[in-house]
């Protein structure tokens, strides 16, 4: 197996509470935009950023100014989703697991723009917020491996759900390559490791009604091929990575 893919522990757990449970948050999302919320938590942890892990963004311009987009980064850290908006001026919202809607936290997510997915589950009602935040012209991350790589390795295999929501929305899909999260955990040994975030060209995929899971996995695995391909040519210490700075 290359050296940057490695095989991700599989998400076996189901969050127990009933689908009802989230309705509330799902509607929220669908009607409304993030408040002042997002702001107070993007304007903490980008002085963290910028001053514990001294975040660079790289070619942040190539994300649409306006309209629906998908961001599609590598995941290997609880706050990349932090790290990947970073530099930008758009409000950009995420699917977190549901277990993480809880008092008190879902009193911050859900103001703040992020929605629940129920993982382990067929949730229909995440992409259908998902798609309803694109189809108002807004921005919606999703991580495309099955969960958290802590070896700064990418997963050998995405999980379809990126390709399912790129053909359900025909919004334009921006692949994202983060560098050193994996190590942000560091911190408790007072070491800060520096975050890199690039971002690539975007890709389109004609908008369907209906979708197979073989078109999902198709899709999710040229998405996908893009992440990889982006995080290879900017690693550090590649031959590529000087036209990046």
């Amino acid at each position: 197996m290359p050296e940057e893919l490695a095989q991700l522990k599989e998400q076996r757990y189901k969050d127990p509470r009933p689908k009802e449970r989230f309705d509330r948050y799902h509607e929220r999302t669908r009607t409304r935009r993030p408040n002042f919320v997002y702001e107070i938590v993007r304007v903490v942890m980008s002085w963290m950023a910028w001053l514990l892990w001294r975040t660079r963004s790289y070619n942040p311009e190539r994300v649409p100014a306006a309209g629906p987009v998908i961001l599609a980064p590598n995941h290997a850290s609880f706050l990349d989703h932090f790290f990947l908006g970073l530099a930008l001026r758009r409000k950009v919202q995420f699917m977190a697991k549901s277990q993480l809607f809880k008092a008190p936290a879902d009193k911050i997510f859900s103001p703040g723009g992020v929605f629940p997915v129920r993982r382990g589950y067929d949730d229909q009602d995440a992409f259908v917020t998902a798609v309803s935040v694109l189809d108002r012209g807004g921005v919606v991350a999703m991580y495309a491996e099955g969960g958290r790589s802590r070896t700064g390795e990418l997963s050998d295999k995405p999980r379809r759900g990126i390709g399912r929501l790129a053909l359900l929305s025909g919004a334009p899909v921006v692949p994202v390559a983060i560098h050193g999260s994996h190590r942000v955990r560091n911190w408790k040994r007072l070491q800060f490791p520096k975050i890199r975030v690039y971002y690539g060209e975007p890709i389109i995929y004609e908008r369907l009604s209906a979708t197979t899971r073989e078109s999902e996995q198709a899709v999710a695995e040229e998405i996908f091929g893009e992440v990889r391909r982006l995080y290879a040519e900017t690693k550090p210490g590649s031959a590529t990575v000087s036209t990046w700075a």
